[in-house]
């Protein structure tokens, strides 16, 4: 395995919902099967070999993350219509300050075409929704990575407080056609520390879930 520069969330290091999609297709996930759990050890490594071995994703002998099976992905955010989250995104925090403005998924300096562009703005009860519209080249990766930022940003906030994601355990029910205009939603579940519970999902254009997830992200100050 390897994840090219390109996929990156933080400088230096992949997207999380990328890398754990890389890492529970890897594992055996499939799209229409059951979930898959991935937990993060280390910033996944960039244009770095790394291999699979007993569920451990390892790059050399350092622990990158840990895949299992039959984890508990949630029922995801609840859905909102395409013109609500469309507006919710006009508001999206991230588009005047960022913690990581280069994002595969949620990065404002991302070129359409290069980066996902999901930029989820707040709802209320501590919820996020952002148009997405799915890229050509759509597969189970680009699903896990769609789940991931809208999820972290009911955590992050208007406060901008800066997160990093943990853990994620993810179910793709069945991907969305390509160009398809669908709607990503985030939920904050619990705060502990500097721990945060979040759940996400992707809807169809028909409003149908076709994927959810439930994640802990990490406060990193």
């Amino acid at each position: 395995m390897l994840i090219p520069a390109r996929f990156n969330g933080p400088p230096g290091s992949g997207n999380g919902g990328w890398c754990a999609g890389v890492f529970a297709t890897a594992a055996g996930a499939v799209i229409g099967g059951p979930a898959h759990q991935v937990t993060l050890r280390l910033p996944p490594p960039l244009d770095t070999p790394l291999a699979l071995r007993d569920g451990s994703i390892l790059a050399g002998d350092a622990l990158v993350a840990e895949v299992t099976a039959g984890a508990d992905a949630g029922d995801g955010a609840p859905p909102v219509p395409f013109a609500e989250a469309s507006a919710a995104s006009r508001n999206y925090p991230g588009l005047t300050a960022h913690p990581f403005p280069g994002c595969f998924v949620c990065g404002p300096d991302r070129a359409p075409g290069d980066g996902l562009r999901i930029f989820p703005g707040p709802l209320a009860g501590d919820r996020t929704a952002a148009p997405w519209t799915v890229p050509d080249d759509v597969r189970a990766e680009t699903m896990w990575a769609a789940l991931d930022c809208p999820g972290g940003w009911a955590a992050i906030g208007p406060a901008g407080r800066a997160f990093v994601l943990g853990r994620i355990a993810a179910r793709i029910g069945e991907l969305p056609a390509p160009g398809a205009e669908c709607v990503v939603t985030g939920s904050l579940s619990a705060v502990s520390g500097r721990k945060a519970t979040v759940d996400s999902a992707v809807y169809g254009p028909d409003g149908r879930r076709l994927a959810s997830a439930r994640a802990t992200w990490l406060a990193v100050i």
